[in-house]
Order: structure tokens, then C-alpha cells, then sequence
């Protein structure tokens, strides 16, 4: 009876499976990291509430003063909230800044290592003949003109986005609701002071 390190070893398949498999391993540390740094202290919880009670308030206000008419206090209150939840957004990406930083260093150190591991090797066969721009990142490093090969860097940059977003959001790790994307550590700027 063959052993299953044996039978992955010789399967035309082993490459892929590992660097997801490694994709996954990786994806479970940044979480454990950034749960252990970030998710279990109380000041990402009192952050956190406060987003989420400043955007639920701020939507119950705007959708009161599309009711009524707009009184320059109800403006003022709703820009009060507005800037309440921005600041807590920035404080909240402040604080997840230190958390990312050592899951920066620990997936450089795995890509690293599986960079020298599948140097100049095909990992995959992709389904179709990509366009240039994606050719040029899937066949990064590969010999060869074969364009439906698959770098390493390629499939673990697909498994790392995939995988690490959904573990996100199957542990209840996904921002706050009320955190917008331009209300981060650079936020966009105001239009109504332009």
C-alpha cells in the first residue's frame, strides 16, 4: 500500500497542491498573528463598537433628514458623526498597521523560500492563453514560450488573495461595516470642503 506523501510526490499534480497547501499553511499563520496582535485586545473591540455604533447612528440620521427637510444643525451633527467615523476608521487602520507589518515579513520569507524551491519550474497549466499583461505575470521566471504555463508566483498569489479574504471573513475577521476603503490610514479628501 503506497503512502500518501508518496503517491502526491508522483502525481502530475504535486507542485499545484503544495503551494496551495503552503498557501493555506500561511494563510492560517497571518491569521493566528494578526488575531494575537490585533482581534483579541480590547482596544480593537472598543474601536470596532465605536465604528460600528457611529455608522449605524450616522445611517439612521441620513435617512431622517431625507424624510424632512435639512436643517443646518442636522448638517452639522451628520458631518460630526462623519468625522467621528472617519477618525475611528484611521485609528483602526493605525492599529492594524503594526499587525501587518510582521505578516508582510512572514509571507516574504515564505515567498522566498518557495521561490527557491520552484525556481524556473511550471507549477500549473492554465486553462486558456492569457492576455500579455497576465502572461507576463504567470510566466514570470519560466522557460519557455508555452503561455498556458504557471509560475509559482502566479498560483500563490491567486491562493493568498482567495484564501486569506475568505478565512477573513469565515472568522469574522472582515473590517467593520462602517470603514470605508478611503477612510484608512491615507483617507481621500473631503468633497464638500473643495
Amino acid at each position: 500500500m503506497a503512502t500518501p506523501q508518496f503517491f502526491l510526490s508522483s502525481s502530475k499534480y504535486s507542485d499545484s497542491l503544495t503551494v496551495v497547501g503552503i498557501s493555506i499553511c500561511t494563510a492560517i499563520i497571518c491569521e493566528t498573528i494578526s488575531w494575537i496582535l490585533i482581534y483579541r485586545t480590547n482596544s480593537y473591540k472598543s474601536l470596532k463598537s465605536s465604528i460600528d455604533k457611529a455608522s449605524k447612528k450616522l445611517e439612521t440620521m441620513k435617512t431622517d433628514t431625507a424624510k424632512i427637510t435639512t436643517k443646518k444643525s442636522k448638517t452639522k451633527k451628520i458631518d460630526r458623526v462623519e468625522s467621528s467615523l472617519k477618525e475611528s476608521s484611521r485609528d483602526l487602520s493605525l492599529f492594524k498597521f503594526k499587525s501587518g507589518a510582521v505578516v508582510a515579513l512572514v509571507l516574504i520569507v515564505v515567498f522566498g523560500l518557495l521561490n527557491s524551491l520552484f525556481e524556473g519550474k511550471a507549477v500549473a497549466k492554465l486553462p486558456f492563453h492569457p492576455i500579455t499583461l497576465v502572461m507576463k505575470m504567470s510566466h514570470r521566471g519560466l522557460p519557455g514560450t508555452d503561455s498556458t504555463d504557471c509560475s509559482m508566483a502566479f498560483l500563490y498569489f491567486l491562493c493568498s488573495i482567495s484564501i486569506r479574504t475568505n478565512l477573513q471573513k469565515f472568522l469574522g475577521f472582515s473590517p467593520p461595516r462602517g470603514s470605508a476603503p478611503g477612510a484608512g490610514f491615507l483617507p481621500l479628501p473631503d468633497p464638500k470642503t473643495n
